[in-house]
């Protein structure tokens, strides 16, 4: 990175050299005195080199962010609108929120409770699981199980499971979730049928390709309309970022 900073420096010092010399103009022995000069220069003022480098993290970081709305626009109905994943919250509300998860992931248990509340308290959120299970088996065989309900026996039934696999401190094993099964009323030999059937495997593949061109490798990963957020987000950001969006439209 220092290397580069100097580069870059030098280069930019080069462009406004007196008597319009540029490097192209100098001899050798010019450029080695000019760039001689300017390490000189920096060493005598290295704040300079903090200077540029938070002048380049904010342009890298601002080209990220565009390039991640970018993306987000070109799969706007994978996202939003594909028609197999759990949608709650206000159907019409002004702000969708997306949220990939796995259940066995330590900081999607520590969003859960703040994400309910998120929705709850505004109440003009429009929310969507997208099922990413991406850390071993248990993750795999969990949701299935939420994807398998959600099929059999709709929007209500998914949400009470999905409640009941984030906070499952037990493994999930089948035996697990045939007690857990049982203990939400359903019949755990069609339920089981259906976890194992193509038209689950489908909604797990296609929420992993959509993961993979989104550049997701994490859960939680958050999609608030055009902005993506990677990471757990405590509930005061999570209210400041859909702020933040709900400004945007209104420009």
């Amino acid at each position: 990175m220092r290397v580069y900073l100097f580069t870059l420096i030098s280069s930019a010092l080069l462009s406004v050299a007196s008597a319009g010399q540029t490097q192209e103009t100098m001899n050798d022995a010019e450029r080695e005195a000019f760039r001689a000069e300017v390490r000189a220069y920096l060493l005598e003022n290295p704040e300079i080199l903090m200077e540029a480098m938070n002048v380049l993290q904010s342009r890298e970081q601002a080209a990220a962010v565009k390039n991640e709305n970018i993306i987000v626009v070109e799969n706007h109905n994978a996202i939003f609108n594909d028609g197999v994943s759990w949608v709650g919250g206000n159907p019409d509300g002004d702000i969708t929120l997306v949220e990939f998860l796995d259940y066995r992931c330590g900081y999607c248990r520590k969003a859960w409770q703040e994400v309910n509340e998120l929705v709850k308290s505004d109440g003009n959120i429009r929310i969507i699981m997208k099922e990413f299970p991406i850390l071993g088996e248990q993750s795999v065989i969990s949701s299935r199980f939420a994807i398998a309900v959600l099929q059999l026996h709709g929007s209500d039934a998914y949400i009470k499971a999905h409640d009941a696999l984030i906070s499952l401190r037990a493994d999930a094993t089948p035996k697990t979730l045939e007690r857990l099964a049982g203990d939400l009323g359903h019949n755990w030999t069609k339920l089981q049928t259906r976890m194992d059937a193509p038209e689950v495997t489908v909604v797990i593949e296609a929420n992993r390709a959509l993961a993979q061109k989104l550049n997701i490798s994490g859960t939680p990963t958050f999609v608030v309309d055009n902005t993506m957020v990677q990471g757990y987000v405590p509930l005061d950001n999570m209210r400041k970022i859909i702020a933040d969006e709900r400004a945007k439209k209104e420009r």
